[in-house]
């Protein structure tokens, strides 16, 4: 059986085994959100001023008159028919509305993600090639900074100096100006659709909004990424076959970009993976800070108004998503490295 093959089935066993877990996050959640303070029947009946009767028809709509058991099997079996529900915030159902707000929560992500690579890598390989140098603890600084400051903090500060100092960002309200015009919607990913629709200006506009939430969210992410780069490439270019390599006359490149980084890349797959599905579902502060309209800030605001439905779809979400993540990885790990296939 070839590599991918032997990949596909390792992915294949994992995902089964994942399946409880997706079980146990179902049935977690919707005890969770029982057991929290704030009655929705009230908040919905038009607040604590609402009468008797039409807190208990609001009650009986959501069918909070029913046993817990009764509520939880109907749930169960709803979601195992992809009905997540419906929102009384939006008056949507819970499934329309996180596939309308995922694709912003994606974009800014990937984006995120792809910022923080690049930034990442580069700095724990140099920090690698000279430990306790300068550069490695200047490095080492800028991680332990990174995670010490809130993303919050960051996406105040970045809109205080780019936006009010040096004008050079445009106003943080959300994935476009108010009066910009919005493409037609094919993928949802909006400098997708821009270049889609051939509209270059709009495109650049849709840059713009995203860049600084993406630098807030990719600050937090980079000192992870660099450390793990860094130890990683520490214990690559002590390994016998770099000795070895230097030994037969490789240049230095060579032997840092074809022998040591490859190597030290796989913990840095397996990072980034477990980092995407932390960022998509931890952006909150970011989307609120940045207006941005994704289905972090969703979850919150149905939080905050006791509106169940969407807060355990977006948690089933990001469980589903964070199961699909870790395959990708697995397969990723699989190719880069085919002898993890045996496990």
């Amino acid at each position: 059986m070839g590599t991918i093959g032997a990949t596909l089935i390792r992915a294949g066993r994992r995902f089964l085994s994942s399946l409880p877990a997706l079980f146990g996050v179902l049935v977690f959640t919707f005890l969770l959100m029982r057991v929290l303070p704030g009655d929705p029947a009230v908040f919905f009946a038009s607040g604590p001023s609402a009468g008797k009767e039409e807190i208990e028809i609001v009650r009986k709509q959501l069918g909070l008159d029913r046993s817990l058991p009764e509520q939880l099997g109907i749930y169960l079996y709803d979601v195992g028919r992809g009905n997540l529900g419906r929102s009384m915030m939006t008056g949507q159902p819970v499934a329309k509305d996180l596939r309308q707000r995922l694709p912003a929560s994606l974009e800014l992500t990937l984006t995120a993600l792809v910022i923080a690579l690049v930034a990442s890598v580069p700095l724990g390989v140099l920090a690698a090639l000279r430990p306790n140098s300068l550069i490695d603890h200047g490095v080492r600084l800028f991680c332990s900074l990174g995670v010490c400051v809130p993303t919050f903090v960051s996406g105040l500060l970045l809109i205080y100096v780019f936006y009010y100092l040096l004008g050079l960002a445009p106003d943080p309200t959300g994935r476009l100006d108010v009066f910009a015009p919005v493409p037609p919607a094919r993928t949802g990913f909006l400098m997708v659709d821009f270049l889609l629709a051939g509209d270059f200006e709009g495109w650049w506009a849709a840059a713009r909004q995203l860049m600084l939430p993406a630098f807030t969210m990719a600050l937090f992410v980079i000192a992870p990424l660099a450390r793990i780069t860094r130890a990683s490439m520490l214990v690559s270019l002590g390994s016998d076959f770099v000795r070895t390599a230097r030994s037969i006359g490789l240049s230095r490149w060579q032997i840092v970009v074809t022998y040591a980084l490859r190597n030290a890349i796989l913990p840095v797959i397996t990072i980034a993976g477990i980092v995407f599905s932390t960022m998509l579902g931890a952006n909150v502060l970011v989307e609120k800070v940045f207006s941005w309209p994704g289905v972090a800030s969703y979850a919150l605001d149905a939080l905050l108004v006791s509106d169940y439905a969407p807060v355990q779809g977006f948690v089933l979400l990001m469980a589903s998503i964070f199961v699909v993540v870790n395959l990708l990885v697995d397969v990723l790990y699989g190719i880069a490295d085919p002898r993890a296939t045996v496990a």
